[in-house]
């Protein structure tokens, strides 16, 4: 199996302890004179091998950090026989802390206990054998050789790796704030959504059946009350869009944005169904109720009415509001069948605003054909809504 390509960094370094080797080997530098009895292979050719192989293990240090230190514990080994080179040993260190900092997790584990037990049993048993102080060398040596560098390896990597988990943590938190931004940007613009179809979609529909009945009868003064009453519509209509463009603006100027409609203003909206030609019969007596169910209950009303006007069959259009078990209870009914006169096209994005509304209180909506005795045909346009009336029972 071919060896993995290795890394240049490392190629720098295996060149760097080769060339530096090499030069201790030709000033006669070595770690051990020619007489120490542990110096079996004396000259400088033997010194070459150890520091040949080793500086091979570098190129490995980072590709394959477990083969080039299996390879290079045997030269190390080897150079303890030789006088010795500085290079063989500090190219040694290299590759026992590159095997913890870039090899497999079980490994880097296995190499600290191994190198901390070695260091151990390399002071405490030349102590017992001589009882020298000097045999306590020999454990530090193996300490500063292989279980220095194999901790500093492991903390290395421990730091390495915590700088990581905080990377991936701070990219799952932007992830989750730019999910979070999605998410009420996505809230905003359908509330907005729902605010400008309840503001304009009356007034508009009103606009559009009057014109259509002014242009399809030539008579003076149907045209002219049909004009009437599209001015005003058209004059309610931009005052509403002015309210509403002056709340977007002013989202983060610090000022107070305009009053929102209050169950107090249900007689003026039927007024104003009634002045587009509704019969509407208004019985409302909630009582107080929170802000957001008031905002709700009123736009609820005012978007059946505004699908009355567009829908219905002539006859009584009723708004019931009242209290039940907790609850501010909507009941909007039309007389559903054909109609004579102009119709107002519609999309069903009412229904959709509607039901958004109630679903955001934790209430129900519902609207659907109905039955009634003495409505025609007995059938009728039945829009209800449950919206609760404490803070609890809101989802």
């Amino acid at each position: 199996m071919a060896l993995p390509r290795p890394h240049r960094f490392d190629v720098y370094v295996a060149v760097a302890g080769l060339l530096g080797g090499l030069l201790l080997v030709g000033i006669g530098l070595g770690n051990r004179s020619r007489e120490d009895p542990v110096t079996l292979f004396d000259g400088p050719w033997p010194i070459l091998v150890p520091l040949t192989v080793m500086a091979g293990c570098e190129l490995l240090r980072r590709a394959a950090p477990r083969t080039a230190l299996m390879i290079a514990t045997p030269a190390i080994a080897a150079d303890v026989l030789t006088q010795g080179n500085l290079a063989t040993v500090l190219m040694f260190t290299d590759i026992m802390y590159a095997a913890v900092l870039y090899g497999p997790l079980a490994s880097a584990r296995r190499i600290q206990w191994i190198t901390g037990l070695l260091t151990v049993a390399g002071t405490l048993v030349p102590w017992v054998a001589w009882r020298e102080p000097e045999a306590l060398l020999i454990g530090v040596v193996i300490g500063v050789v292989a279980y220095g560098p194999a901790a500093t390896g492991w903390i290395v990597r421990n730091h390495r790796d915590a700088a990581e988990a905080a990377r991936l943590r701070a990219e799952q938190t932007a992830l989750l704030a730019e999910m979070d931004r999605a998410q009420a940007v996505t809230s905003e613009r359908s509330r907005m959504a729902r605010e400008l179809h309840d503001l304009v979609a009356n007034h508009l529909s009103a606009i559009a059946i009057h014109s259509t009945a002014a242009l399809s009868l030539d008579d003076p003064a149907t045209s002219r009350e049909a004009l009437s009453v599209i001015r005003e519509n058209s004059v309610a209509g931009l005052a509403e869009m002015r309210r509403l463009i002056g709340i977007l603006r002013d989202a983060g100027a610090g000022t107070e944005p305009a009053a929102a409609p209050t169950l107090d203003g249900l007689d003026a909206l039927a007024d104003g169904a009634r002045a587009n030609g509704l019969d509407v019969r208004l019985d409302a007596d909630p009582g107080a109720v929170p802000a957001p169910v008031e905002l709700a209950a009123y736009r609820i009303v005012q978007e059946s009415l505004t699908n009355a006007l567009k829908h219905a069959a002539p006859g009584p259009v009723t708004v019931t509001l009242a209290r039940r078990d907790g609850c501010l209870a909507v009941t909007v009914t039309s007389p559903f069948g054909d109609r004579e006169g102009p119709r107002a096209p519609g999309s069903g994005a009412g229904l959709v605003g509607m039901r958004e509304r109630a679903a955001l209180l934790g209430g129900t909506f519902e609207a659907g054909l109905a039955h009634e005795p003495g409505s025609a045909d007995g059938k009728i346009w039945a829009v209800r809504a449950l919206l609760p009336l404490t803070e609890g029972d809101s989802a």
